[in-house]
């Protein structure tokens, strides 16, 4: 849970941009992202899998060409 105690002289605008980064930080929007909808354990298992492929293909690129 994100707590936001207001600051002393801090504008309206500034808590909500410093609430909104502390929001992203926590991972709280990409959380209700992936829970918006089920998804099957075979489903989560293939993207975990492709995306240690995606990982290692980009691992083994040579630098500088």
């Amino acid at each position: 849970m994100v707590k936001l105690t207001l600051r002393e002289k801090e504008s309206i605008q500034e808590a909500v941009r410093r609430f909104r980064k502390l929001v992203e930080r926590s991972g709280i929007k990409k959380e209700m992202r992936r829970r918006e909808y089920y998804e099957k354990p075979s489903e989560i298992k293939r993207r975990a899998r492709l995306r240690a492929e995606r990982r290692a293909r980009r691992g083994t690129k040579p630098v500088g060409i």
